[in-house]
């Protein structure tokens, strides 16, 4: 707490400016009293801090980023979508997912990832196809493929935003539950961050499955992972997927 008074050119205009009596801010100062909770959110709105200037080393408090979402000025905004996503609205597992392929017209491409949790907060990680890697001209090794990313709760859906490690290019995607018998399907739509382009698109659908099974069956399917056409889809997903129709 020193060191952020230490710019000031006296404790007495300090405290003037705190409204704060200075025999009692020296107490503050020397670690002999403790400020009541109103005091104290005087003291870290002056000083734009938070309250653990009382616990920790300053340094390791002001050289923190902000939490993006939760910042002052998007909070009112921003905040609610980074309530936690409950296992309810998708829970822990493996998925598989499928869309059209971004670039070539006619062909699908069909994947997995996993969802799991640190923190009480959803995470997504999976693995670019290799395929799709080369197509690029990319480095196909696992190190390379591997994607993670975040979900964000939304009104009536759920939101993934996920990169490949450096976060070079990202996704962005929408995802609904959809009416099914387990209730383990969400559609929706994924974007890729890209120019326009004449040849390639940047929306497309996209279908997700909860793989009931465990391990084993995720397994099984992760075997079938890749480019396709639509005779290739899994059942349900080429339901949803709706090849034929516009996207809109």
């Amino acid at each position: 707490m020193k060191k952020l008074t230490s710019p000031f050119p006296s404790v007495a205009s300090l405290c003037r400016e705190l409204g704060i009596n200075r025999t009692q801010f020296n107490r503050y100062l020397a670690a002999e009293s403790f400020p009541r909770p109103d005091v104290l959110h005087k003291i870290c709105t002056f000083f734009n801090v938070d309250a653990r200037i009382l616990l920790e080393p300053v340094e390791q408090i002001t050289n923190k980023p902000a939490d993006l979402f939760g910042h002052p000025a998007v909070q009112n905004y921003l905040g609610k979508t980074v309530d936690p996503v409950t296992e309810d609205e998708l829970p822990n597992g493996f998925y598989r997912f499928s869309r059209p392929s971004f670039v070539e017209d006619d062909r699908f491409v069909v994947g997995m990832f996993w969802v799991f949790r640190e923190d009480g907060r959803a995470f997504v990680r999976g693995f670019e196809l290799p395929e799709a890697m080369n197509d690029q001209g990319l480095s196909s090794t696992t190190y390379n493929r591997e994607f993670r990313g975040i979900t964000l709760k939304q009104e009536q859906g759920l939101v993934l935003i996920a990169a490949r490690r450096g976060a070079s290019t990202c996704s962005f995607s929408y995802l609904a539950q959809a009416p099914s018998f387990h209730n383990n399907f969400w559609e929706g739509y994924a974007t890729r961050t890209a120019t326009e382009s004449i040849t390639g698109k940047r929306v497309v659908r996209f279908v997700v499955e909860h793989i009931q099974g465990g391990w084993k069956e995720a397994l099984k399917m992760a075997r079938n992972s890749g480019f396709c056409d639509v005779s290739q889809l899994p059942g349900y997903h080429a339901r949803l997927m709706r090849p034929g129709q516009a996207f809109r």
